[in-house]
């Protein structure tokens, strides 16, 4: 049973990501007509990923099934509207785009060089720089999941 708290702070999250996902299509210069479509991708992705962390999935497998079903849903719209699926998903990927974690992982950086290495600016350092890796790695593999199943020249088995 999904509590009305919890469906509330979805749709906020999902909200909040479709704001990003549309600053980016319009920076990557997307048709008009796309651009309902890379907020609501933005929307489902984000949406995803925070209902996967509600249940207990990590950000990094969770950013990955979430990067999968915004590809997948892009080639869908790509054969559906006749464009290309980066048109779609690439702005949708954005708001999964691990900011906070790279900016910790800098900060630690710049305190290890203004006051010198500890074991604890080096822990923060290394955790927020593999978290930041790991998410943009899910991000990147997610986005190209629908092209390793669906365009190959050979059959997968």
């Amino acid at each position: 049973m999904i509590s009305t708290a919890f469906f509330l702070a979805l749709l906020n999250d999902m909200f909040f990501a479709m704001i990003p996902a549309i600053g980016f299509a319009l920076v990557f210069n997307v048709p008009p007509k796309a651009l309902k479509y890379c907020a609501i991708g933005g929307a489902l992705g984000h949406g995803c990923r925070f209902a996967l962390m509600h249940w207990g999935l990590s950000i990094e497998w969770a950013t990955l099934c979430a990067a999968t079903l915004v590809g997948m849903i892009g080639v869908h719209w790509s054969h559906r509207f006749l464009a290309h699926p980066k048109v779609f998903t690439v702005a949708a990927m954005i708001p999964m785009v691990p900011g906070v974690f790279a900016f910790k992982a800098m900060i630690a950086l710049v305190e290890i060089n203004h006051r010198g290495f500890t074991p604890e600016l080096w822990g923060l350092l290394v955790e927020n720089m593999l978290k930041a890796v790991f998410i943009v790695a899910s991000l990147a593999i997610g986005l190209a999941m629908p092209g390793l199943l669906f365009y190959r020249r050979r059959p997968v088995v």
